[in-house]
C-alpha cells in the first residue's frame, strides 16, 4: 500500500492471514472520472497506483485545472455552468465511448446519485462505480427509504410520510407527533427543503418556505413531517457491499459541526460512544445496506440524541466527502475497494478484520467569509502553501497556487486530514497544520477552524448540530493583533524591501553603489520610518522604526518599545521570517504584498493592509449611497429592473448565482434606477456596481443580499 496511508503494517499482518492486495484491477483498466477538483484528483491517485488509466472531463472553466493535468487523457464536455458540462450524462458517456473506458467513477455530487445516469451507464455497457440504480432510487426518496428501513429493523424517528399533502393533514400529523417538528422535502439533500417548526403558530410559514425551496432545488414539493430531536448529533456509518452478498461497516464518523446544514469538520470515530453503541450503529447500517441489495461504498446517516439512542436519517449512495477519516482509522483505501468491487471482486476484508486505529479529523478549507454568514467567495489563489503531507497528514485538493476558485462550483479549496494515536493528539496536530496553511488572495475559513478546534467544548468532544449557533460569540471573537505580530509585519516589510533592492542592484549597471544595496539610504543618517498597518477590524496600528544599519531595529508600538532583528528565508516559494522581538525568537510564514502583509501565526493569519497610494486611491469611483453592488463574485442570473424604473426599499434588483447558491440583491432604499450595469450571463467581481441608483434618501446603505440557495 502507498505511503499515502498508514496501514502498511496492518496489511502485512492481514496478508499473513490470507489477504493479498494484488496488482492492477484486470476487469477495469481505464476509468472516466465524471467529476472535478479534489475528488477527481483523489480518485486518480488510487487508480494510478492500481495501474488503471484515468480519463478526465472538464468544462471551459477547468481547462487548466489540476485534475486535467493529472489524468492520462482529458476531454472537454461543455461550458462552465455544471448544467452544461458535469451534469451532462450524454457527454460523459460519449467520453467513455471515445476513450474506450470500461467504467465511470462519479465521485460525489453532480451525477453520483442520479438514478438515470446509473441506468444509462448500464444500458451503454459501462460499469458505474457505485450502487445499483434501484438502491439510488429507493434511498433517494426519504419517505420510501424510511419505510424500507423500518421494515429492516433500523430505528426510525416517528413521523408522517404519507401521500395526503394538504396543509390540514400535515398540521394534524405535526400535532400528533408533538412540537418541535422537522419539515423535510422527501427528495431533499444538503439541508435544502428542510425547516424546523418550533410551535404550532409557525408551522404554516415554515411549511411554505420548505415547499418553495424544494420545488426550486428538486422540482418536487412533497414533504414529510417528523419529530425534531433537540441538540442532536449527526453520526454516520461507512458501509460497503459487494456483488456476492457480503457486507461490512467501517465504523462511524461524527459530522455534527455544520454551518448552513453542511458539514465543516468531521472526525472518526465519534467521541464518547461506548463499544456497544458503536457495534449497534454498525450492525444497523449493514441491515440498511442489505435491505436495498447495496453494492459499493455507502454512508448511513443517523441522528443521535443525548442518551445515545440513534435514528435513521438518510443513506448517501456514494462516496462521502469525509471518507478519508475512515480510511485513516482503518488503514484502507476506499476508492480501491470501489474499483475492485465494481470489477466483481469480493470485499477485501471481513468484518472481524477491520480494525479501529487511533483518531482522525478532517477540516474542510473553504473560500468563504465566516464573519459574513459564511458567504462563499471566489477569486485567485495568489499564494497557497499547505502543511507538509506525510503518512499521518493528508491534504486533499484540486487547486494549485495561481489557480482560481470558480464562481461556478463548490468553494472548497481542500480537505485537511490528520491522524494520531488518540483524539487529543489528533486535535493538536489538526490545529498545528491549520496554522501552517497559508492562503492569500481571497477569504478563507482557516481562522474560524482554528477557533472552533480550540473551543473547550469541542476539545471535550461535546458536539452537536447546534454547536456553531450556540457558541457563536466565542467562535467569532474580536480579532486582536499583538505587538509582536505588528513588529514581525514591519520587520518582514523591511527585509523584503531589502531583498527586492538587492535583486534590482544585481540587475543594475552599478551593483556596488550604496544606493542600490541599502533600503532608504541616507549618508550619516539612521533610517527612521513610520509603518501604518490596518487590521481586519479597521484599526490602524502605527509602528515607529529606528534602524541602526546593522540589521537591528528599535520598534515602538503605542508606548512600548521593542528591540527587533531577524532574517527572511525563501524555500519553494515560501517566505519564513525568523524574528527576535525583545528576546523572543519565533518562526512564522509571511507574504508581503504591495498593499498588504500577511503573517501566519499559531492563532491564524493576521492580514494587515498598507496605506493606499494617493494616485491609486484617486483612480476609481466608489458606489454611491443606494447603489447595488455584488456581495461576492458570481454570474448574473436575472435582472428585475430596467433604466428609469422606480423602486422601493427591499425591492429585488438582480439575482446572482455563486457557488451553487442564489443571492437576491435588493434595493437598500427607495429611488430611481439610473443604469443597470450588467446583463444576464455576465460575470461580476466582488463589489462590482450592479445597479446605479438615484436614491430618494440623502444617505443610502449597501444593497441587501438575500441567500436563497
Amino acid at each position: 500500500m502507498s505511503k499515502y496511508f498508514h496501514g502498511n503494517m496492518l496489511l502485512r499482518r492481514l496478508a499473513a492471514r490470507g489477504y493479498h492486495q494484488g496488482g492492477a484491477t484486470r476487469a477495469i483498466d481505464k476509468v472516466v472520472i465524471a467529476n472535478r477538483g479534489e475528488i477527481a484528483c483523489r480518485i486518480m491517485r488510487t487508480a494510478r497506483r492500481l495501474g488503471v488509466r484515468t480519463v478526465a472531463v472538464y468544462s471551459d472553466a477547468d481547462r487548466n485545472a489540476l485534475h486535467v493535468a493529472m489524468a492520462d487523457e482529458a476531454y472537454h464536455i461543455g461550458a462552465a455552468a455544471s448544467q452544461e458540462s458535469y451534469l451532462r450524462a450524454d457527454r460523459i458517456l460519449g467520453v467513455a465511448r471515445r476513450s474506450g473506458a470500461q467504467a465511470v467513477h462519479p465521485g460525489y455530487g453532480f451525477l453520483s446519485e442520479n438514478t438515470e445516469f446509473a441506468e444509462a451507464c448500464q444500458a451503454a455497457g459501462v460499469t458505474f462505480v457505485g450502487p445499483p440504480a434501484s438502491a439510488i432510487r429507493d434511498m433517494g426518496i426519504k419517505s420510501t427509504s424510511k419505510k424500507i428501513m423500518s421494515a429492516a429493523g433500523v430505528p426510525v424517528i416517528g413521523g408522517y410520510h404519507g401521500e395526503d399533502q394538504s396543509d390540514e393533514r400535515l398540521l394534524a400529523e405535526a400535532d400528533a407527533i408533538g412540537f418541535p417538528v422537522m419539515i423535510k422535502a422527501v427528495r431533499g439533500g444538503g439541508g435544502k427543503g428542510m425547516r424546523i417548526a418550533s410551535t404550532r403558530d409557525e408551522f404554516h410559514a415554515q411549511l411554505e418556505s420548505a415547499r418553495r425551496e424544494a420545488t426550486k432545488a428538486f422540482g418536487d414539493q412533497v414533504m414529510l413531517v417528523e419529530k425534531f430531536v433537540v441538540d442532536p448529533r449527526h453520526v454516520e456509518v461507512q458501509v460497503f457491499g459487494d456483488q456476492h452478498g457480503n457486507y461490512v461497516y467501517l465504523h462511524e464518523r461524527d459530522c455534527s459541526v455544520q454551518r448552513r446544514h453542511q458539514k465543516i469538520i468531521e472526525e472518526a470515530p465519534a467521541p464518547g460512544l461506548s463499544a456497544e453503541v458503536r457495534r449497534e450503529l454498525g450492525e444497523a447500517a449493514v441491515r440498511a445496506a442489505r435491505a436495498v441489495s447495496y453494492v459499493g461504498a455507502g454512508t448511513v446517516e443517523f441522528i443521535l440524541d443525548a442518551e445515545h439512542k440513534f435514528y435513521f436519517m438518510e443513506m448517501n449512495t456514494r462516496l462521502q466527502v469525509e471518507h478519508p477519516v475512515t480510511e485513516m482509522i482503518t488503514g484502507t483505501d476506499l476508492v480501491e475497494w470501489q474499483l475492485r468491487v465494481a470489477a466483481g471482486e469480493r470485499l477485501p476484508l471481513q468484518q472481524e478484520q477491520i480494525p479501529l486505529l487511533g483518531h482522525s479529523f478532517e477540516a474542510r478549507v473553504y473560500a468563504e467569509d465566516p464573519r459574513a454568514g459564511f458567504m462563499p467567495g471566489a477569486g485567485p489563489l495568489l499564494h497557497l502553501s499547505a502543511p507538509p503531507a506525510d503518512q499521518h497528514v493528508r491534504v486533499e485538493t484540486g487547486v494549485r497556487q495561481g489557480d482560481e476558485v470558480s464562481v461556478h462550483y463548490d468553494p472548497m479549496i481542500a480537505k485537511l486530514v490528520v491522524w494520531a494515536e488518540d483524539r487529543d493528539l489528533a486535535l493538536r496536530k489538526l490545529k498545528r497544520c491549520l496554522a501552517q496553511y497559508a492562503i492569500v488572495g481571497l477569504n478563507t475559513n482557516i481562522n474560524f477552524l482554528l477557533d472552533l478546534a480550540s473551543h473547550p467544548e469541542f476539545v471535550a468532544g461535546k458536539v452537536d448540530t447546534e454547536f456553531i449557533p450556540r457558541h457563536y460569540d466565542q467562535l467569532f471573537p474580536t480579532e486582536t493583533v499583538s505587538d509582536a505580530t505588528l513588529c514581525q509585519a514591519a520587520l518582514a516589510l523591511l527585509l523584503d524591501e531589502q531583498r527586492q533592492t538587492l535583486r534590482a542592484a544585481l540587475l543594475s549597471r552599478d551593483p556596488f553603489s550604496p544606493y542600490c544595496s541599502q533600503s532608504g539610504v541616507r549618508l550619516n543618517h539612521r533610517l527612521r520610518r513610520q509603518v501604518a498597518l490596518t487590521a481586519a477590524d479597521g484599526t490602524v496600528h502605527t509602528v515607529a522604526v529606528r534602524s541602526d544599519g546593522e540589521g537591528r531595529h528599535t520598534m515602538t508600538v503605542g508606548d512600548r518599545e521593542y528591540q527587533v532583528s531577524g532574517s527572511l528565508t525563501e524555500q519553494d516559494g515560501v517566505l519564513t521570517l525568523t524574528s527576535d522581538v525583545s528576546g523572543e525568537v519565533t518562526h512564522v510564514q509571511v507574504v508581503p504584498q504591495a498593499d498588504a502583509v500577511h503573517v501566519f501565526t499559531e492563532a491564524g493569519v493576521r492580514s494587515l493592509r498598507l496605506p493606499e497610494p494617493k494616485f491609486r486611491a484617486a483612480g476609481g469611483a466608489a458606489a454611491a449611497g443606494g447603489d447595488a453592488v455584488a456581495p461576492m463574485p458570481g454570474v448574473v442570473e436575472k435582472v428585475m429592473v430596467t433604466d428609469g424604473d422606480t423602486v422601493k426599499a427591499g425591492d429585488p434588483l438582480v439575482v446572482i448565482i455563486a457557488m451553487k447558491m442564489e443571492y437576491v440583491i435588493k434595493a437598500p432604499a427607495a429611488g430611481v434606477v439610473e443604469k443597470v450595469m450588467y446583463r444576464v450571463g455576465d460575470n461580476v467581481a466582488k463589489n462590482a456596481l450592479l445597479v446605479h441608483m438615484k436614491s430618494d434618501e440623502a444617505e443610502g446603505g449597501a444593497a441587501d443580499a438575500e441567500e436563497t440557495d
